[in-house]
């Protein structure tokens, strides 16, 4: 038994999980020498939807963040949420865009870096690690936690064993659905521990109402780090509270050490900021609820809580139940992959277009068939040949790493955005989000990111259009757009974020999808 260590999240995961990633850095930056004095483990700061939120709706530069925060924060180390092979981006990267990304993550004073795969394929992590490893940063490879006929104790546990061979200086469950249980926690905790010798840590969600129980039996069996939310942001599908933790631990063989009272103080910040965002309508309060259908489906955050609203908006509420007992459906034909970012928003799609077409894989857009085809990785369980005959039709699927077929694109990034530069990082923010980000250079060229936006404009994007079996190949106009709203509305449940559709015909979910985190 040791003392048990707490990583923060309330500067990342608990605003991005309860209010779609809009906490500003002013208002972050007041909190942070007190954050930086408690004697976290670590402060959880950037990465996952900070980056693309910072630049899309609050004018914000995301690495200026890093580095503000960074410079308060002189104890605690500082933590981020990287994708892998799609590091804070929608898609698979060139190495050398990966390679330079955690060098200057790294030198702007990041320390140390979680590092997950969609699909758990160690293929898709392994540069992102080797950089971490080669720039002096902690490399935290992560576990995508789901449940599945092919997911076992077995499976994870040579999952960690390949990650920790790959250089992984720490392993991270990352049950981003709230799905793992108590007993089972501790059972999996175990079985990693005895299979690894670096350090293991839990995160996971409040979502499903057993996250808190969760933590303590994973603290039971050996676990080295826990994440949690200060109390105001945290429970609903953020973490699990901070001080009621620290509080349960007091005086036991895992006890924190961390001051209470100084916890109290680092609430009362956030309190007042918490009831302004709830009055504003930035925070929703039907995210701080429990939803045990996340047991169930296994979809993740408030995609489940707000889906019959959002369905009547698409004139098929009737179908809510249906779309739900669809979603595992697909998720078997598709391998049977972790549902997080972006394989949850693949599966969540695909089943609404199953069930308003009336037709299973009658729609199919070319995220479906990139996930079969193999552009995102090896999937957990072989896909079947019936349905790769039905998607791809006579196209071979991939085995190789996905990012092998993709050439070097640093250089030439840099060369398109050169009249915009006026820092190494801006081409990498171009690289990950290339329309966002030429309109935020040209903003900040003007002198007017000062101005934050309340609300989304329109995606304006390159029309991604689904690809269709000879069946489906004249729909009724009527049924395209209801499929698009249910989409869309299902997209815009997970993570809370609203979307104006100026066209059906000039705008797809999956264009929208790209926004989601």
């Amino acid at each position: 038994m040791a003392k048990v260590k707490i990583t923060e999240t309330v500067l990342r995961d608990a605003h991005q999980s309860l209010i779609a990633t809009r906490m500003r850095t002013e208002e972050m930056l007041p909190i942070i020498e007190k954050l930086d004095d408690i004697g976290y483990h670590s402060l959880e700061a950037w990465g996952g939807a900070t980056f693309d939120a910072c630049i899309r709706f609050l004018n914000e530069d995301p690495w200026d963040r890093l580095r503000k925060i960074k410079a308060l924060a002189k104890k605690t180390p500082l933590q981020m949420l990287l994708r892998g092979q799609n590091l804070l981006g929608y898609k698979h990267y060139a190495d050398d865009v990966v390679e330079y990304f955690v060098q200057k993550a790294i030198a702007n004073g990041m320390d140390i870096i979680r590092i997950f795969d969609a699909l758990n394929d160690p293929r898709n992590i392994e540069t992102a690690i080797k950089a971490c490893i080669r720039e002096g940063g902690h490399a935290q490879a992560c576990i995508s936690y789901t449940t599945s006929p092919v997911h076992s104790l077995e499976l994870f546990a040579k999952d960690a064993k390949i990650l920790e061979d790959m250089g992984a200086h720490s392993i991270c469950i990352k049950d981003m659905a709230g799905l793992l249980k108590p007993y089972d926690a501790y059972e999996l905790i175990r079985a990693i521990k005895s299979s690894v010798k670096i350090p293991v840590q839990l995160h996971t969600h409040y979502t499903s109402g057993v996250a808190s129980m969760t933590l303590l039996k994973a603290i039971e069996a050996g676990v080295d780090v826990v994440d949690t939310a200060i109390s105001p942001m945290a429970l609903g599908t953020s973490q699990p509270a901070t001080e009621p933790l620290v509080a349960s631990l007091q005086g036991t063989a895992w006890d924190s050490g961390l001051d209470l009272v100084k916890l109290s103080e680092i609430a009362e910040y956030f309190r007042p900021m918490k009831e302004k965002w709830i009055e504003t309508g930035l925070l929703d309060t039907k995210v701080m609820g429990v939803d045990v259908n996340a047991l169930i489906y296994q979809v993740p955050g408030g995609m489940l809580s707000n889906l019959v609203s959002q369905l009547k908006q698409a004139n098929a509420v009737d179908k809510y139940e249906e779309v739900l007992k669809e979603v595992p459906r697909v998720r078997e034909d598709f391998g049977y992959p972790p549902l997080v970012t972006p394989s949850s928003q693949i599966v969540g799609t695909q089943a609404v277009f199953n069930v308003l077409t009336g037709e299973r894989y009658k729609m199919i857009p070319k995220e479906s068939k990139g996930i079969v085809k193999g552009e995102y990785g090896k999937t957990p369980a072989p896909i079947s040949e019936a349905i790769k005959k039905k998607i791809l039709g006579d196209e071979e699927q991939i085995t190789c790493r996905p990012a092998d077929l993709i050439e070097p694109e640093l250089e030439s990034t840099r060369a398109k955005i050169a009249e915009y530069m006026i820092q190494d990082e801006d081409v990498l923010t171009y690289a990950l989000l290339p329309q966002v980000a030429e309109k935020f250079f040209k903003l900040r060229k003007s002198g007017e990111l000062n101005k934050p936006e309340v609300q989304q404009e329109p995606v304006k994007s390159q029309e991604t259009k689904a690809e269709e079996t000879p069946s489906s190949k004249k729909e009724n106009e009527d049924e395209i757009a209801a499929v698009i709203s249910a989409a869309v509305a299902t997209m815009e449940a997970e993570h809370g974020t609203r979307y104006a559709i100026k066209s059906i015909r000039q705008l797809s979910p999956w264009v929208l999808s790209g926004r989601l985190f």
